[in-house]
């Protein structure tokens, strides 16, 4: 059983003041219904609603309580999997779509930011560091595949210039995205759940699903109520449970880790990140940090597979923290938490159908900042009648994870375990 309660991480303290949003306690009408009030809900909701669609969402929790609200808040191009993977995987048309898709998130989401005035710390610029050669290889591998699905502006980084924008000895080069950054995640979800309900949209919290009757008008039931819809939209990602199990056996949660400092000074922070951009390393299981609105350093990493909570995540987190910035030594931690991801097999999205108006997407395996933003439109757009975005990521195959449910979490963290000495051996 899920625990619902408040997660204690630097976004909930920092959040901007909700509603306090009503629990579904009758039966109900609506053109879409969407299960999920993250990033994906939201941002399919917002789409729909400013299409003129009466959209009510169904969360069971509160807006942003998942990896929405608790992840690195870090604005990153592409998809877990590259481009080339992708080619491999589907027709050309299919990856000159997916191509165009890949850049779309980061400019959704500062359209959403300026058009509805969401106060969410935006910042532009993201950097790619390399701690050995072979990832520089692969920085100029993938500068030069962007560049090939029109994505210019990228800038190789030498050991200075790297140095220069990170004050880290670990890192030899490295390359920039200026179109990459960083964000508040929970109050642009926030933000983006307010907008939603301008345009009349309706969000009941802590409204479980507990079961979908599909069918001409699907049913949405909760424990007090239901939705009968249209169209209905599933987007509960690494929360949605048992719900649906042929889309839980297709795909695992994942806990990931962020530890939050207290406020730096402004000369520490102006040291530590000067261009005050965000960061990620080249690891398979990467680090990744920034700096807050009130210039906390925010740093995360590690997996947990199979999403359990780690006994002291202090304690997985900063000895990486130290290593990337000894300087920090004696830098309180004020907050520290962990949040649920979703993986599939191939590390690429899932989208599809389970019905005819029946629609899941899940899966960002760790890039569903901007992923989920072009899955919104991509959503929206299929359900007023517009699906070769859709079917574009429709065409990825889903594949079961080999042993199913009691062999998914070993078996993967025996693959985790290699590429992660292949790291740091520096192959």
């Amino acid at each position: 059983m899920t625990d619902f309660s408040p997660v204690p991480s630097y976004y909930a303290a920092s959040a901007n003041p909700a509603p306090q949003r009503p629990f579904l306690k009758e039966r109900i009408e609506a053109d879409v219904c969407i299960v999920g009030a993250g990033y994906t809900g939201l941002s399919t909701a917002l789409f729909l609603a400013e299409a003129g669609f009466k959209v009510v969402v169904l969360e069971a929790a509160t807006v942003g309580w998942g990896a929405s609200g608790r992840n690195g808040g870090q604005i990153v191009n592409s998809y877990s999997r590259d481009l080339d993977v992708i080619e491999k995987q589907t027709s050309a048309d299919n990856a000159r779509l997916l191509g165009e898709m890949a850049f779309e998130g980061g400019r959704i989401i500062r359209q959403r930011v300026k058009e509805y005035d969401i106060a969410c710390d935006l910042k532009d610029g993201g950097v790619f560091a390399a701690l050995a050669p072979g990832q520089m290889e692969h920085l100029e591998s993938q500068k030069q595949l962007w560049e090939r699905y029109g994505h210019p502006g990228l800038e190789m980084l030498d050991k200075d210039a790297i140095h220069g924008m990170v004050d880290s000895k670990r890192y030899i080069g490295g390359m920039l995205d200026p179109t990459g950054g960083h964000i508040h995640p929970l109050n642009l979800a926030l933000g983006e759940a307010a907008a939603l309900e301008s345009l009349g949209g309706t969000i009941y919290e802590y409204s479980a699903v507990t079961a979908i009757h599909h069918g001409a008008r699907p049913e949405v039931v909760t424990d007090d109520g239901s939705v009968l819809a249209r169209f209905v939209m599933i987007a509960g990602n690494a929360y949605l449970g048992t719900l649906i199990p042929e889309l839980a056996a297709k795909s695992m949660p994942c806990g990931t880790q962020v530890i939050a400092t207290e406020p730096l000074s402004e000369e520490q922070a102006a040291k530590l990140l000067p261009q005050d951009y965000c960061v990620e390393d080249c690891n398979f299981l990467l680090d990744y940090y920034r700096l807050s609105g009130d210039r906390r350093l925010i740093y995360g990493g590690g997996v947990i597979y199979g999403a359990r909570d780690p006994a002291n995540i202090i304690n997985m987190i900063q000895p990486n923290l130290l290593k990337t910035f000894p300087q920090l030594a004696e830098v309180k931690i004020d907050y520290a938490w962990t949040g649920n991801f979703l993986l599939t097999l191939s590390r690429l999205p899932q989208m599809g159908r389970l019905e005819d108006n029946v629609y899941y997407s899940q899966g960002c395996s760790g890039h569903g900042v901007t992923f989920t933003h072009v899955a919104g439109k991509a959503l929206a757009m299929a359900i007023q009648g517009q699906a070769e975005r859709f079917d574009a990521f429709a065409s990825l195959r889903h594949y079961p994870f080999p042993g199913g449910r009691l062999f998914r979490v070993p078996l993967t963290a025996m693959g985790a375990w290699y590429y992660n000495m292949r790291d740091k051996l520096g192959v």
